[in-house]
């Protein structure tokens, strides 16, 4: 065994873990002349990731130092948080000096130190793996060639752009650069594209789009082999299912809609509600592995924007052959449900169907048949005693679920629309006839899983894990120092104990504040292979069933389903990899959806706000930070309002309170307010409002 693999077993077998090469040497009594050599087989072996070396220059591995696995989110100002990957970990802070080089996006090992503020503190060993391959920004050009500074403010390095490499780009352009190098406190790339000149909205939104790496274009492979599956005859094998074409069935979505994906029948029989829950059967058009599949499964979802949505199916799968539109046969998955007046399910199964959908409405038109308008009626007379039917049965389930103790939290969800050039953002509005949908897809949902958990079956769960006892316990303080008494153990918290808080306080001033720091209490829903349980629902078993045109996980679980209805043994051994991968990279793909659409949101947000500026509107607080308070007003578009904007001249921020406290006034989350719009930020993406008086 030659020196350096002497030292390295040294260090591996615990004798010299954790100490410094200067200890080191002294263990192995060498003298100074050989002390280098020590020192250069120690960061060799750093290099080669058999050792990693903290801030007090200490060696050992990474299992002695108890090093994390996880990422890094950066910030504007230098420093960064590490985010593990074991969710159930707190985050570390992590100052500029503990980064070690790592920059946002990276994936890290890194352990926490003492000392820590904002929390724990971090401090990063090693870069396993580089976050960021290109980049978008702005380009700045200098007598080097020039800088691209990223849009994307938690990067916080320039990218230095050498001569030669700058493809002609102009100061102020929006472009793409890849990076090509990353050095200790620089980064080198070249740039790939020129989008167009910054301040052009719709420059500015490709720029968005692709900071986020979303797939715009599909590959010519995949267009051509969905528009040869979009070409077979739904009708060629109907007798291999349940045939459903002379049922009454119907879709109900949005006056926008893009694609459509599910369909509902319902009757009432001797007091018992059959409620057929319909979906496409996107697994006969996409087989598994082919290269349809391939790029579904790396585009996870389809993303939605005001003026485009970035499919997760090729055009001639998600808006033609797939699509249940109105009067074609259509193929699906079909899961029909017994439930009796109490909201219990009695029978359940799931078949592949085809069917016929007879009307494709609305939100609008369902919610007006309810309400005996007597156009809309005329228009479906064969939907009246249907939506009468639906709408008993809607008023069930929410009953059923509201005694389980499912949490109904009040969340919004901004819409904005954008159509011949011109942006709107309606207020608010939830119906019967979205409720109604919600209830049944999630009762489908439930009942699918419950099928396949039953039957054993390798499955892709939606799961929505209990709050951490660290983070329920902060929700119990703060609701002890507003003057809520709260009877729940922060570490067994249930839903049921969550709901019945909110309906006791439903009609005090303090609700829409408990409502929101509840919100912040709890865990985000992500994908998994194993069931936990959905908190929110109060659901001990649940998955996405109902949206395999637009969501990856539906369609996995959609073949999941269709094979163990032929062959259970084999489902089991084929699928019991597959979902774990599918879960991890869907639930990766939904959250990088989700900050895309919330990035462009953003982006139309300011432009419709901008010739608003002067008027007033009621809002409420929906953010305190040490900075300032963000408003919301009741079209769901939020603004800020800057600390220094405020009356009196100094604030305490109490971050578990939720609360600015100054000497005369006082600004909490969930309080009504009025505000006037000052202004907008497009480079922040951001709505400036000044505040006017509390309501």
């Amino acid at each position: 065994m030659n020196a350096k693999l002497s030292l390295l077993e040294k260090i591996r077998d615990g004798s010299f873990a954790l100490l410094t090469d200067e200890q080191i040497v002294k263990k192995l009594r060498l003298g100074k002349k050989e002390a280098p050599v020590v020192r250069d087989m120690l960061h060799a072996l750093c290099r080669e990731g058999e050792l990693l070396c903290d801030a007090r220059f200490r060696y050992g591995t990474a299992e002695q130092f108890g090093a994390l696995r996880g990422t890094v989110s950066g910030n504007e100002r230098g420093f960064g948080f590490f985010i593990p990957e074991d969710n159930t970990l707190p985050d570390l802070f992590l100052p500029h000096r503990s980064l070690k080089g790592a920059l946002h996006g990276d994936t890290v090992l890194a352990i926490p130190v003492n000392g820590g503020r904002m929390g724990d503190e971090g401090e990063v060993l090693a870069i396993l793996a580089r976050g960021k391959r290109e980049i978008v920004g702005t380009f700045f050009p200098d007598h080097k060639g020039g800088y691209l500074r990223p849009d994307e403010k938690k990067f916080s390095v320039d990218v230095y752009i050498p001569v030669g490499k700058t493809k002609n780009c102009k100061k102020g352009a929006k472009a793409i650069a890849k990076i090509v190098a990353y050095g200790e406190r620089s980064v080198r790339g070249e740039i790939l594209e020129v989008l167009g000149e910054s301040g052009d909205f719709f420059v500015e939104e490709t720029a968005l789009i692709r900071a986020h790496g979303l797939r715009e274009e599909f590959p010519e492979a995949v267009v051509k082999e969905a528009e040869r599956q979009a070409r077979r005859n739904p009708e060629e094998n109907a007798d291999e299912r349940i045939d459903l074409r002379d049922e009454l069935i119907i879709t109900v979505d949005g006056e926008d809609t893009r694609d459509i994906d599910d369909g509902i029948s319902v009757r009432k029989e001797n007091g018992k509600y059959f409620l057929g829950v319909h979906i496409a059967d996107v697994s006969h058009y996409v087989p598994r592995g082919g290269v349809i599949d391939e790029e579904a499964f790396q585009r996870g979802t389809s993303v939605y924007f005001p003026d485009r949505v970035l499919p997760m199916l090729p055009t001639a799968l998600s808006n033609d052959i797939c699509s249940l539109n109105e009067n074609v046969p259509r193929l699906t998955l079909s899961c029909f449900m017994t439930i009796d007046g109490q909201g219990k399910v009695l029978n359940k199964k799931v078949a592949p169907t085809i069917i016929k959908s007879r009307h494709r409405t609305t939100y609008t038109e369902i919610t007006k048949i309810y309400e005996g308008d007597a156009e809309t009626c005329k228009k479906y007379p064969d939907l009246i005693e249907f939506m009468q039917i639906a709408s008993e049965l809607t008023k069930i389930l929410k009953e059923a679920r509201d005694r389980r103790g499912g949490v109904a939290l009040d969340v919004k969800e901004a819409k904005i629309l954008y159509s011949d050039g011109k942006i709107s953002i309606p207020d608010y509005e939830r119906t019967l006839s979205h409720e109604m949908i919600e209830q049944f897809m999630v009762l489908a949902n439930e009942s699918v899983a419950t099928l396949m958990t039953e039957r054993e079956m390798p499955f892709v769960y939606r799961i929505h894990e209990r709050p951490s006892p660290e983070k329920a316990l902060d929700f119990k303080e703060f609701l002890t120092e507003a003057g809520v008494t709260a009877k729940f153990d922060p570490d067994s918290v249930t839903p049921a104990e969550y709901q019945a808080l909110l309906d006791s306080l439903r009609n005090s001033p303090i609700y829409p504040l408990v409502n929101r720091v509840m919100l912040r209490s709890m865990m985000k829903a992500v994908y998994s292979p194993e069931n936990v349980g959905h908190f929110g629902l109060a659901s001990e078993c649940y998955c996405h069933f109902t949206s395999p045109i637009r969501r990856y996980p539906d369609l996995c679980i959609h073949r999941i389903i269709k094979d163990a209805l032929v062959d259970p043994e084999k489902t089991k051994r084929t699928y019991k990899n597959v979902v774990q991968e599918a879960s991890v990279r869907s639930s990766a793909c939904e959250k990088n959806a989700a900050e895309a659409e919330r990035d462009v949101d953003a982006l139309y947000i300011v432009a419709f706000m901008q010739d608003k500026i002067g008027e007033e509107y009621e809002a409420v607080i929906s953010g305190v930070t040490s900075f300032g308070i963000f408003a919301e007003l009741k079209n769901t578009v939020v603004g800020f309002i800057p600390l220094e904007t405020l009356p009196d001249d100094g604030y305490e921020f109490l971050d578990t309170r939720y609360l600015l406290l100054g000497t005369r006034n006082s600004f909490r989350l969930g309080e009504a307010i009025r505000v006037r719009v000052t202004g907008v930020d497009w480079g922040a993406r951001r709505v400036q409002f000044a505040f006017l008086e509390k309501m």
